[in-house]
């Protein structure tokens, strides 16, 4: 009896002891730092500036705004010297193309956030370029000299499609709201002209295609039809604008948002009973980025605005569901064996960073996702400033294999807006300092 009182005490004391160490060893467990495959941590705002201006200088060095004889190679700068021989000097990608529509938005966007000019003066100086010579080429045009449409600029001055028409549009109009260029009113016409018009619909007003099938909706063309007819609602007053933008929405939601899912299927044929549901990312971009687009122009007392603002909220909910633990989205965002894929996660990070901005979504949700995509996508720019792991242009399918397999490449001009886009709304979000690591955890202090 004696021994074992003596023995209590030890053990009673090492018990306490052993406590000690395992609780000393599960904070140090605690503390211990992941291995994220993206940095986890809010990016602040000098960091993301170098990010854009990367990608910037890559894009102003490879992009001329410049005439050029394509005989001599001389430059030509005088519209008076303009013949059959004149044409847009080359560089790694298409200056008018849609693509570029959305860069040029981008940039102005970028400009007015970071307050640094040289993003402003890149579109004011392409834009200025466009309205001195598309009238010099168009009259050249009308005296025969182009015995064929291979000509110089002939998107703008002859549009034939969505694409050659409604990113630029709404990017002039954004211009010109501005008050950075003052010249471009023909133009935003001649664009605006197609996008409200000219281009194919279905009897109910739906924006549509008749490929791959006939009476096709591409949910792409949300985004090529939507902010032209919400920029000329604010350029113009004209309410017919915006009912018709909204109405787009509501149409396109109708036919093609997957309500369980809370994501858009890519294709809609009228001729199908049933439709394949391929939930391509980037179109899922193009149409939140036409949602928000719309949402930053229309009055608060148009009677379709609640209906839009719903919409986003829905949207938004359903793609938080499919962000990958590396802040990207794939491809197909509900096949986690597709590809990760840069300009979706782009669009997604600048559209969710900016209605948290704005007040339409709460950022304490969704400000962390923001910042964790955009965290993604600065990996994927590479020391000359090219964007890397953007899918290609992508038409529409019906079997999961085309989707699967479209490459990426640097020269994916799809990539470069919306990473502009993206940085530019974070850059604004990050200088209100809310973002906190709290018990490891990226969060958003309200």
């Amino acid at each position: 009896m004696k021994n074992l009182i003596v023995f209590l005490p030890v053990l009673f004391f090492a018990s306490i002891a052993n406590a000690q160490v395992k609780a000393a060893n599960d904070a140090a467990l605690h503390a211990m730092k992941p291995v994220y495959t993206v940095p986890y941590e809010p990016m602040q705002k000098e960091d993301i500036k170098k990010v854009l201006d990367k990608v910037f200088n890559y894009l102003d060095a490879v992009t001329p705004a410049q005439m050029v004889n394509k005989k001599t190679n001389e430059i030509v700068t005088d519209v008076s010297k303009i013949d059959s021989n004149t044409t847009l000097q080359q560089g790694d990608f298409r200056i008018t193309s849609y693509e570029w529509g959305v860069t040029y938005a981008a940039l102005l966007w970028a400009g007015e956030n970071t307050g640094d000019k040289k993003y402003t003066s890149y579109v004011k100086d392409r834009f200025d370029f466009f309205a001195k010579w598309i009238p010099a080429v168009k009259k050249l045009k009308a005296s025969g000299a182009y015995k064929d449409n291979n000509y110089p600029l002939h998107q703008p001055i002859d549009p034939k499609a969505l694409d050659d028409a409604g990113a630029v549009c709404a990017a002039m109009i954004k211009a010109t709201t501005a008050g950075v260029n003052n010249n471009l009113r023909p133009q935003i016409d001649v664009y605006s002209d197609w996008v409200a018009k000219k281009e194919y619909r279905l009897p109910d007003g739906t924006l549509a295609r008749n490929r791959p099938q006939k009476n096709t909706l591409w949910l792409d063309d949300m985004y090529m039809g939507i902010p032209t007819l919400a920029q000329m609602g604010k350029l113009t007053g004209d309410k017919k604008y915006f009912d018709d933008a909204v109405n787009q929405i509501k149409l396109y939601s109708q036919r093609m948002f997957i309500k369980e899912k809370g994501v858009y299927m890519h294709g809609w044929v009228e001729s199908m009973e049933t439709h394949p549901e391929f939930k391509w990312a980037r179109a899922n971009g193009w149409a939140l980025l036409a949602t928000v687009e719309l949402l930053d122009v229309l009055p608060e007392d148009h009677p379709g605005r609640e209906f839009v603002l719903q919409q986003l909220k829905a949207h938004v909910k359903g793609l938080a569901g499919y962000q990958s633990a590396s802040g990207f989205w794939h491809q197909l965002l509900d096949r986690e064996d597709s590809y990760l894929e840069t300009s979706a996660t782009a669009i997604y990070s600048y559209c969710i960073a900016h209605a948290c901005n704005r007040g339409w979504l709460n950022p304490v949700t969704y400000a962390p996702m923001a910042m964790l995509a955009w965290n993604a996508v600065a990996t994927k720019v590479n020391d000359k400033g090219q964007v890397e792991g953007t899918c290609v242009g992508t038409g529409m399918a019906f079997d999961p294999a085309f989707y699967y397999h479209r490459p990426v490449n640097v020269f994916a001009a799809h990539g470069y807006g919306p990473l502009i886009l993206a940085g530019a709304e974070m850059y604004k979000l990050v200088e209100k300092n809310k973002f906190k690591m709290n018990d490891s955890a990226l969060q958003w202090e309200e």
